[in-house]
This record gives C-alpha cells, structure tokens and sequence, in this order.
C-alpha cells in the first residue's frame, strides 16, 4: 500500500498567522502519526494580490516553525495551462457555459427577487441569467473580447454524475466513513475567472489528483466545499481524497484570524520575541 500523502497549500496574499500556523502544524502531525508524505502548494492563482515576498514570507515562517516538506513546491500559476485544457475538456460536455455579468448586473437581478437563496458561504445563488444566451450570440460577444468567467451549469452536472456523491471522512486513528454531498447548494458557481483559466475549486482538485493527495486535513470554512469539489473530481474522472477539517483559530472576538483583518501574523509574533515552541503552546500543540 502506498504511503498517505497529505498538503499544506496557503495562498501567498499576505503573511502567516495563527491559523496558518495550527493547519500547517496539524498537517504535519497528522501526516507522521499515518507514516506519510507532507507536500506544500502555493495557491497563486489571484495574481493582483500575490506578492514574491509573501512566496518568501511563507516559506521563512514555515521553516521558522521547524516544517520541512517531501518534493518540489508546487505553484498554482505554473499550470494555468494545464486548468485551462480541463475547463474547456468541461465547457466541450456543455457542464460550463460562459458568464458576461459583472458583480453589480448580479447584485442588481438579484435585489429584484423576493426571496434570495445563498451559498454555504451565504453569497447569493447566481440567478441564471447567462445560461439560457443563444450559441452565436454568446460567440459573438466572446470574439468582441468581452470579459467573462465560465460557470458550471449545476442542473447539467448533478445530471451526469452516474454514482452517489459522497464524502470521505477520516478519523485520527485512521478510521473512515461515508457522508453524503449536496453540491446543489452551491449553484452555478464560478470554475474559471475572468483573468486566470481557473478558480479555487477547479485548481485545488486538480491539483491534489496531481499531487496524488489522498488525506486532506483543512479548515472548518472550507468543509462546505467539499460537496462541490467531490463533484468535480466525478465529472473529471478524479479520485476523492479522505477528508478532516479542523477548527479554526479565533481571537478575541470570537472571529476567524484572517490576513484581510491585519491579525497578527507569524512575522509580528517573531518580532517581538516569540519561539515556535510558544506557538505550538499556544495552539495547543506542544
């Protein structure tokens, strides 16, 4: 039997923090306690917010914190290329179609709605409005150069899977069950962008059948993903890794730390004179 292989993969768009720090550190405990492999992945794919001394900020805190990672880092926009070729292998089956609206055309034909379903991330479902554009006119508008992302057509997709959608899930010891994905809940949702050939969900499941992942260990906010993303590894014809999703990091407030909200990071703690030892005390992992 091959060894687990298990990933840590932050997206280099500001500094580490805590949160980073009990993800990257359960990983690699996780990772021992199954005798397995821990591989890093840049997620780079927004190219407005990465910075190269975020790349370099990311790899000094990870050594600072005494990690060490098996093969070569992988960097999401080293492979454009390859997202590109899968989102038109998708759009080919008709399971994408192309999307013309901005954020505020959709803000707008949603505001006009009595009732507005929403996302896990409680983001409203998009209402449609580009499925149904005729083929020349949506070849046209794509010759004009017009901007546009490419959406999964959720109806199209739930309707060619051929086998129960279900999650894996796994326990410290090792131990697995089976529980069923709603991949409904989250629409027509975006699998490319307008300027990258791929979005979070389309790259990080190609990404862990290429790196041959088979335990993935992230964050509760990311545990209603997994439904849409164990659809994507059906329709391409993708294993499905095991799952665990840890909780999250918290200060005061009772809010998730994140880089958007200036929480502390791994940098600032260094700064002013504090050890990984502490980190993993703090973290409860000592």
């Amino acid at each position: 039997m091959s060894r687990p292989v298990l990933r840590f993969a932050p997206s280099p768009n500001g500094r580490l923090h805590l949160g980073h720090a009990f993800s990257a550190l359960t990983n690699a405990r996780i990772a021992d306690d199954l005798g397995g492999r821990l591989l890093l992945r840049i997620e780079d794919i927004d190219l407005g917010r990465t910075r190269p001394e975020f790349v370099q900020g990311i790899l000094d805190d990870l050594a600072w914190l005494g990690l060490s990672f098996d093969g070569p880092v992988r960097r999401q926009s080293e492979h454009f290329s390859q997202y590109a070729r899968v989102r038109d292998a998708l759009a080919a089956r008709k399971l994408l179609y192309p999307c013309f609206c901005s954020r505020g055309r959709i803000a707008a034909a949603v505001a006009e709605r009595a009732a507005v379903a929403r996302d896990p991330d409680g983001a409203p479902l998009y209402p449609g409005t580009c499925r149904a554009l005729s083929g020349d006119e949506v070849q046209a508008r794509i010759e004009a150069g017009e901007p546009h992302t490419w959406r999964l057509d959720g109806a199209a997709a739930l309707a060619a899977v051929t086998a129960p959608l279900v999650i894996r899930r796994f326990a410290l010891d090792g131990a697995e069950e089976t529980v069923p994905a709603d991949p409904a809940r989250w629409g027509d949702v975006v699998i490319a962008r307008r300027d990258v050939p791929t979005s979070y969900h389309l790259a990080v499941v190609w990404d862990d059948a290429e790196q041959g992942i088979s335990h993935v260990v992230r964050g509760q906010d990311l545990e209603a993903a997994t439904d849409l993303h164990v659809l994507l590894q059906h329709l391409l014809g993708l294993p499905s890794p095991a799952y665990r999703h840890h909780g999250l990091i918290r200060d005061e407030t009772g809010d998730k730390l994140a880089k958007s909200k200036g929480s502390e990071s791994l940098a600032d703690l260094r700064a002013r004179g504090v050890g990984p030892d502490a980190v993993r005390a703090m973290l409860g992992l000592a």
